[in-house]
C-alpha cells in the first residue's frame, strides 16, 4: 500500500523502541499527560454541568421567570393585566399569586414561613409544584377551606402530616372591642411537597388557595402580582423589557436574574475558570511533547542528514516530526476521551461507592444542596476539549520540526 515517505518515516519513528528508551519514555509520559488532562477536564466540566442542571431543576422550575406587580406591591384587576401580557411574544403562561410572611405553629413548635396564595388552575402553567407533591395534590387546595401545602422539611419540623391542623400567625393586627390582637388563622394540611434541599423551598414555603390568602392578608380582590413563564429562560430580560413597553411603567417587572442571577452566573463563571485552569494540564503535557521531540531530533540528526543527501526536502523532514508529534497528541487525546467519558458517566456511582465503603460524606446537602456528585456529559464540551488538546499537540511539534529541517547534512555526518 502506498504511503507518503514523511508519513511512513513518522510512523516508523513512533513505533521504534530498540534504543533510546528514555526518549520513548518521555514520549509516553507526554501522551499520558495529554490523556490525563483531557480526562480530568471532561470529568470536571461534566460535574459542573451536573450542578448547573440541578440548579435549573430546583430553582427555575419553581421560581417564576418574570414577576409583574404594582408600584405599591399589589395588583388590581389582574385579569386585565394578564390579557395585556398575553399579547407579548415569548410568554407561555401566567398565574396570579398572593405572597406574605407568617409564623406557623403546632403545639410548642413554630417556624417562620413565606405563605403564597395560588390558584391551582393557573399555577401548573408556571411551576412544577404539582409534580413535586409526595402526599396529596395541588387540586386539594379548596377556596374558603383554609387548606395548606407544606414542604417536607417544614412539615417534619412542625411534626404534622396530611389531615393535621396548624396555626398561622401573620404580622398584621385586627382591631376588636377588647383591643388590638394579632391576626391568625387555623389551616388544615392537605398535601406535602418535596422540591429538594439547598434553596429553602422545603423549609420556608407554604401554599394556600388564592382566595384564602386574600382574606388572610385583607387584600380584597387584589393580588400581590403575576408570575410569568417564558419559552426561553435566558431571554427573560429581553422579554421583560418588551413587557414594560407594552403595559407601561406603572408596574414593577422583575426577572429571575434579580433574585438568583448572581448565584447562577457565579456557577457559570466557575465552570469557565475551571476550564482554562485545567487546560494548563494539557499545556504542560504539550511542553513535555516539545522536549521529547527535540531530544528525538538530536538523536536522529544522522538519519536526517542521510535523508537530505537522498533528496529529502526540509519540508519533508518537518512533516516527519510533525506527524510523529501529532500521532502522540491524537493517541493521548483518544485515550483521555475514552477515560473521561467513562469516568463522567460513572462518577456518581464511584463517589457513592467511596462514601459507603469508607463511611464518609463528601458532599452534604446543607452546603452543596445535593448529597451526591451530579454529572451531565455534554458533547459540545467534549468536542471543545479534544480540539484544544489536538491543537496544542500540533503547535508543540512546530519548533522541533523546524529545528529538524535546519539540520545541515555535512555538519551532522562529520563525526559519524
Amino acid at each position: 500500500m502506498f504511503k507518503p515517505l514523511s508519513l511512513y518515516i513518522g510512523l516508523r519513528y513512533t513505533r521504534a523502541k530498540r534504543r533510546n528508551h528514555f526518549i520513548s519514555f518521555i514520549s509516553m509520559v507526554s501522551m499520558l499527560g495529554i490523556a490525563l488532562g483531557v480526562a480530568v477536564l471532561i470529568t470536571v466540566l461534566s460535574v459542573m454541568n451536573g450542578f448547573d442542571q440541578q440548579i435549573k431543576d430546583r430553582i427555575f422550575t419553581m421560581v417564576p421567570h418574570i414577576t409583574v406587580t404594582g408600584l405599591a406591591g399589589t395588583l388590581d384587576n389582574w385579569q386585565g393585566t394578564a390579557n395585556k401580557i398575553g399579547q407579548v411574544s415569548g410568554i407561555t403562561g401566567y398565574a396570579p399569586y398572593v405572597q406574605g410572611q407568617g409564623l406557623l405553629s403546632n403545639e410548642d413548635m413554630s417556624h417562620p414561613v413565606i405563605l403564597e396564595g395560588i390558584s391551582p388552575q393557573y399555577e401548573s402553567h408556571v411551576s412544577v409544584l404539582e409534580k413535586k407533591m409526595t402526599e396529596g395534590s395541588l387540586s386539594d387546595l379548596k377556596e374558603n377551606q383554609f387548606d395548606i401545602l407544606l414542604g417536607q422539611t417544614l412539615a417534619a419540623s412542625l411534626g404534622v402530616g396530611v389531615g393535621d391542623k396548624v396555626n398561622m400567625l401573620i404580622p398584621q393586627v385586627s382591631f376588636t372591642p377588647v383591643g388590638v390582637i394579632p391576626r391568625f388563622k387555623r389551616f388544615t394540611v392537605v398535601g406535602i411537597f418535596h422540591i429538594g434541599t439547598g434553596f429553602g423551598f422545603d423549609e420556608s414555603y407554604a401554599y394556600t388557595s388564592l382566595g384564602d390568602a386574600q382574606k388572610l392578608y385583607a387584600l380584597g380582590s387584589q393580588v400581590s402580582g403575576l408570575k410569568l413563564e417564558t419559552n426561553d429562560l435566558f431571554a427573560a430580560e429581553k422579554i421583560a423589557s418588551q413587557l414594560e413597553n407594552k403595559i407601561g411603567y406603572d408596574y414593577q417587572v422583575s426577572t429571575w436574574a434579580d433574585t438568583y442571577g448572581g448565584f447562577y452566573h457565579a456557577v457559570q463563571m466557575e465552570k469557565n475558570i475551571m476550564f482554562f485552569v485545567l487546560l494548563l494540564l494539557i499545556a504542560i503535557a504539550a511542553f513535555n511533547l516539545i522536549s521529547s521531540l527535540v531530544m528525538l531530533v538530536n538523536d536522529k540528526q544522522s538519519d536526517i542528514a542521510i535523508l537530505r543527501t537522498f533528496g529529502a526536502t526540509p519540508r519533508m523532514v518537518m512533516n516527519i516530526f510533525i506527524i510523529q508529534g501529532t500521532i502522540i497528541g491524537l493517541m493521548g487525546t483518544l485515550l483521555g476521551l475514552i477515560s473521561g467519558v467513562l469516568l463522567s458517566l460513572n462518577i456518581t456511582r464511584l463517589i457513592d461507592f467511596i462514601q459507603n465503603t469508607f463511611h464518609v460524606q463528601i458532599l452534604t446537602s446543607n452546603i452543596y444542596f445535593v448529597n451526591y456528585v451530579p454529572s451531565q456529559l455534554q458533547s459540545g464540551d467534549v468536542i471543545k476539549i479534544c480540539l484544544a488538546a489536538i491543537m496544542m499537540s500540533l503547535i508543540a511539534t512546530i519548533y522541533p520540526a523546524w529545528r529538524a529541517s535546519r539540520v545541515h547534512p555535512v555538519e551532522a555526518l562529520r563525526y559519524e
